[in-house]
């Protein structure tokens, strides 16, 4: 009897089970239908924003280039705009010191012209005063003379005294 049932037991164990087939089938099945309804559209949309990551990481390491660059034509601009300053002083203050000279140089001109031009007019006036003077010592020498002499003296005698008379002065 013991061989019966071992036998009964041996059978079901060697007994095909068409459930256990259908479970393994269904399983199969769920799998591919997951896989394709549920893991291909996360994946695509995983992989849409793996590109839209990338893309925004590309965009801002661009804009971050673009950024740098821009600084770096703001320094560089920065620079040549103090360069300019610096020239456009240099110039200034080099113009300045032209025009002070020419200035300076146009005021001692000016004072020279005014120098000879009053030494002119004193020369002109000690001429005229030395003039006058002639006349009027011509004049008085005259009266003396013609006291002292008690004649005329011609008008010859009359400019010889008084040259005369002026280079005694003078001396």
């Amino acid at each position: 009897m013991s061989n019966v049932l071992f036998l009964t037991e041996n059978q079901e164990l060697v007994s095909f089970n068409w459930t256990f087939v259908a479970q393994i089938c269904n399983l199969f099945i769920q799998v591919l239908l997951i896989k394709k309804f549920l893991f291909k559209p996360v994946r695509e949309i995983l992989a849409k924003r793996q590109a839209k990551a990338d893309a925004d990481i590309k965009e801002a390491a661009e804009a971050k280039e673009e950024a740098a660059a821009i600084k770096s034509e703001y320094e560089q601009n920065m620079l040549e705009a103090k360069e300019r300053a610096n020239e456009i002083l240099a110039t200034a203050q080099k113009n300045a010191s032209e025009k002070s000279e020419q200035m300076i140089k146009e005021a001692t001109a000016q004072a020279a012209s005014i120098r000879q031009k009053a030494e002119n007019d004193i020369a002109q006036e000690r001429r005229k005063a030395v003039n006058e003077l002639k006349g009027e010592i011509g004049s008085m020498a005259m009266e003396i003379a013609g006291k002292v002499i008690e004649r005329e003296i011609s008008e010859k005698d009359h400019e010889k005294l008084i040259d005369e008379f002026i280079s005694n002065v003078k001396a």
